[in-house]
This record gives structure tokens, sequence and C-alpha cells, in this order.
């Protein structure tokens, strides 16, 4: 039998941590080597910017600030938008909805003037369908070794890959989405849904749509990824 010396063994320790520790990020789609950046402080929309197309309609009835959470109406269509562009990252957001579960989106790399459909492409939060990408406005996505981009279409949906890990309406739920260079990687609740590489869009907006009913949000922030 080998013994090792308590100096020895705490290097080995170290290093197989290490190993270990760099295994866990690949899975999860990257390496975090920024300050977490958060994008919604609780108490107000600083950093954030709003959509509501019809200018008769209150803003602040869409979308506001409600016992530290991100409230919003679900209509009319629209979204809110961060006020800065982002690249490379790691997006956190946690979602439920107050009532009946319909449906809303998180859109990413939205670029070009501010309209209720931008060019970018959405990691689904219908109920039922967290998970799915949507090409929006002629964005591309290679999934499955298959290019996804029909510029002809408005929307393409891909269906994600596993049966809904969403959790009942009235619970909170998690999405970790990994963007990183051309690749997309997305999960919902710990369980990836989707992935896919060659993204025709790798940079913009982060966005979060009001489409349905109400629907509430907190704790979303970022690490920037090596």
């Amino acid at each position: 039998m080998v013994r090792m010396t308590g100096k020895v063994g705490l290097w080995v320790i170290v290093v197989v941590s290490l190993f270990v520790l760099m295994g866990c990020e690949s899975l999860s789609g990257g390496k975090s080597g920024g300050k977490k950046v958060m994008l919604f402080n609780g108490k107000d929309l600083a950093g954030w910017e709003r959509l509501v197309p019809d200018a008769s309609v209150d803003v602040d009835q869409v979308w506001q600030v409600r016992d530290g959470l991100l409230c919003c109406a679900g209509q009319p269509n629209g979204y809110i938008r961060t006020a800065n562009q982002y690249d490379n990252y790691h997006l956190h957001v946690e979602w439920r909805w107050p009532g009946r579960p319909t449906n809303s989106g998180v859109l990413l790399h939205a670029q070009g003037p501010d309209k209720v459909w931008p060019v970018c492409i959405e990691c689904q939060l219908k109920a039922g369908s967290a998970g799915d990408f949507v090409l929006i406005g002629g964005t591309g996505l290679t999934v499955d070794g298959t290019d996804r981009r029909n510029p002809e279409r408005q929307f393409v949906s891909i269906a994600k890959k596993e049966p809904t890990s969403e959790r009942p309406g009235g619970q909170w739920n998690t999405y970790d989405i990994h963007c990183n260079g051309g690749s997309i990687r997305c999960f919902v609740n710990g369980i990836l849904q989707n992935e896919g590489t060659g993204a025709t869009v790798t940079s913009g907006w982060i966005c979060l749509q009001s489409e349905g009913s109400p629907i509430e949000f907190r704790n979303i922030y970022l690490e920037p990824l090596d």
C-alpha cells in the first residue's frame, strides 16, 4: 500500500476537485469568468426599457415592480428589454404564473428597431413548451445537425428535447440559458431542453415578453463567460 503524506494528499484532493469543477462547467454550457451582473434590482426598472406598441396604453399598467417582483400584465403584446446589449453569458431568469399559465418568452440577441417581434432567437416560455426555440425575423440556428433557418418565415419553432420540466402554475421555475459565440443551451429547472450552434445573431438585447396573461419574474442576472 502506498501512503501519501499530508501535503501530497491535500494537493491530490485539490487537483481532483478542480477537474470535477471543470467537468461541471462544461456540462452546464461554459465557464462563468466574470462577476454576476444583476439585471433586475427588485426595486425599480433601472436598466430596462419597455415597448408597448399602442400609445394609448399606460405602460406602467403593463410592466411594474411590486413586492420585489417584475410583474407583467400580459397584454398587449410587447416586451421589456435591457438597455444594454450583451454577448457570451449565462443568463438566469426565474418566473411563475400567478394565475392561468399562458404565453411569454425570453428573447435573446434582439436587434434592430424596437417592434413587437424583433429580430432575435426566443427561448420559449409558453406553458408546456418552455425550452422550445423560436427563430424570429429570419434568424438561424443549427439543431441536431440541421440548419433551421428559413428567411421566408417570420417564426420557426424548434421543439424542446425532453418532456416538460415546468412546475405547476403558481410555483417558481428557473431558466438557465448559456450563450457562447454561436451556441445556445437552455435548461428549464435544471433539465437541458434544447441546444443549438451556428446562431446567425450572437449579441443584442435581452427581452422578456408580454404575450398572454399575468406573469412574474425575479432573480434575473447574467454571468459573463470566458
